[in-house]
């Protein structure tokens, strides 16, 4: 299976890397395509804005002018169904050519734990690396409000909150 392309700008201040897109984000080429993936209600409820509302590019347009980029770890990868534990035989993406590119970068934060498995490649760019709780569904231990707070407290230390 092959992933999606980035989402970025010369202005990103900060790179969300997830894993490798689910099931239902490869068939609709939209990333956190899962409906209950909570990845744009968190980015709503950032931005006070309801992106779930918004077409998909409209939404990648607003991402890109917040000073979000938006990519994975894995270029491509063979997996059973949605879950991080099936991936095999992953492929990594250029991050660091990708971070090249973005001249404002201030921050990598992984989302959940497979992306996380990365650090060592991004924190070689010398810049901040967070790992924030995965948007998943899969991932239930932590409410929403928490997943929030972790995520608010990232955007804001580097201004994607203006």
């Amino acid at each position: 299976m092959q992933g999606l392309a980035p989402v970025w700008s010369e202005r990103a201040k900060l790179l969300v890397l997830g894993s490798f897109p689910s099931v239902a984000s490869l068939a609709a080429q939209t990333y956190y395509g899962h409906p209950r993936n909570q990845f744009w209600p968190i980015l709503s409820a950032l931005w006070q804005q309801d992106l779930q509302a918004q077409p998909y590019a409209q939404r990648l347009e607003v991402a890109r002018q917040r000073g979000l980029a938006i990519w994975d770890v894995y270029a491509s990868c063979e997996r059973q169904g949605s879950l991080d534990a099936a991936i095999q035989a992953a492929q990594p993406n250029d991050l660091l050519g990708l971070a090249a590119k973005m001249p404002r970068l201030q921050a990598i934060a992984h989302n959940g734990g497979e992306s996380a498995r990365h650090k060592r490649i991004t924190a070689s760019l010398g810049l901040p690396v967070y790992q924030l709780p995965s948007t998943s569904p899969a991932h239930a231990s932590w409410t929403m409000e928490r997943k929030l707070a972790a995520w608010r407290e990232v955007f804001e230390r580097h201004g994607l909150l203006e």
